[in-house]
């Protein structure tokens, strides 16, 4: 069900970017270009509810919001996609698999610090640790 929300929030994005373009032949598409990028981030903030990662689901999001776009773009409006444009929506296509990839690895290896550990407070406490150097006080730290 969170996969499918995300799709939802990449179409969504995707036809309010694609509507951005026509709008300014047809103004009346303004009203379509504000209420997918509305439903686009409440849907992309469901999925972060339900638990995905933000890396995972806004890099799945942006990346393939840019693809589509490029080729909706090229599909409504006859805009040429070049054999270097290609490439990049190729590329952009593999980094979406390597980071569902490497989120599924980071899934089963458990957190990235202890359980019950706040990462917050480590930062916090790093932090403070650091010296304070106060303008004009040079002669006092050397």
């Amino acid at each position: 069900m969170t996969w499918l929300l995300l799709i939802a929030a990449i179409l969504s994005e995707v036809t309010a970017s694609l509507s951005l373009k026509g709008a300014l032949e047809r103004p009346e598409l303004y009203v379509v270009v504000v209420c997918g990028y509305v439903l686009s981030f409440a849907l992309l903030g469901l999925v972060l509810r339900r638990g995905m990662p933000l890396g995972l689901a806004y890099g799945v999001w942006g990346a393939s919001g840019v693809a589509l776009t490029a080729s909706g773009a090229a599909l409504v409006f006859g805009e040429q996609i070049t054999t270097l444009m290609a490439c990049g929506i190729a590329l952009i296509a593999g980094g979406i698999l390597v980071v569902e990839t490497g989120a599924q690895k980071a899934h089963t290896s458990g957190p990235a610090y202890p359980v019950g550990a706040d990462p917050v407070a480590a930062v916090a406490t790093v932090t403070s640790e650091l010296p304070v150097i106060v303008p004009g006080d040079e002669e006092e730290t050397r």
